[in-house]
């Protein structure tokens, strides 16, 4: 969470800086997303962090008990606001849509943070509820609570993977993303039929191997949903 609960209450009330704004958990995780996407920023820490809010690093330990636990709580921040505006009621699948997009899309907005929200566990409200909702998603869809859970984990790991492979190319630069592209069709395609004949029968078809795969990959995954329920499968053994 964005305030973990050993901190006492008393050491988490507002503080002003030396600029004279307020210090809170909430301040310290803008400022640390602030740090994270600045143009050649590095590691977040907790000193950078106090330079960038004007105050002694030490009061960041009032709110976070480390570095992690700020990142942490960024990760969390962005899960709710990829949420805003979600309204689950629908039919499920095109639920499950929306609620991947929104992952997907956030994940690409902030690249340099997907690894992170692709990989660890935040512990924060957001994610609590992005898990409730997912989860709810799929009861109502009809599936047991077991096939529930083990199906939101294969949504949305794969969401996450995909998105975490997507905002990683986005994050590169342009000549090294057009590079990507182009050792398909130039290279690849080049190669003698003799040594790759695989390779070389498709040659015209490579372009294909760069372009978007998250959708189609959605796509599978909610129609294997959607084959499982009309399977009737029942509990997981």
């Amino acid at each position: 969470m964005a305030t973990p609960e050993r901190i006492p209450a008393e050491r988490r009330r507002r503080r002003p800086t030396r600029s004279g704004s307020l210090l809170s958990a909430e301040a310290i995780t803008e400022a640390a997303l602030t740090l994270i996407e600045a143009p050649g920023g590095n590691a977040l820490t907790v000193r950078r962090l106090g330079a960038a809010l004007g105050c002694d690093p030490s009061a960041v330990y009032r709110y976070f008990p480390d570095a992690d636990a700020v990142l942490l709580a960024v990760a969390d921040r962005l899960i709710q606001d990829s949420l805003e505006g979600f309204a689950p009621g629908g039919d499920w699948r095109d639920e499950l849509r929306d609620f991947a997009h929104r992952l997907h899309r956030s994940m690409l907005t902030h690249p340099r943070l997907a690894a992170v929200r692709a990989s660890r566990v935040t512990t924060g409200p957001a994610e609590a509820r992005a898990v409730d909702i997912g989860i709810g998603i799929l009861l109502r869809a009809g599936f047991p609570p077991d096939r529930a859970v083990r199906n939101y984990r294969l949504f949305v790991d794969t969401v996450l993977a995909q998105a975490a492979v997507d905002a990683a190319v986005l994050d590169l630069d342009e000549e090294r993303r057009e590079q990507q592209g182009a050792a398909w069709t130039t290279h690849h395609a080049g190669l003698p039929a003799e040594e790759y004949p695989n390779l070389h029968a498709v040659r015209d078809h490579l372009a294909l191997m760069a372009g978007a795969l998250f959708p189609d990959l959605l796509e599978m995954v909610i129609d294997r949903f959607a084959g499982e329920l009309d399977a009737g499968g029942g509990p997981l053994g």
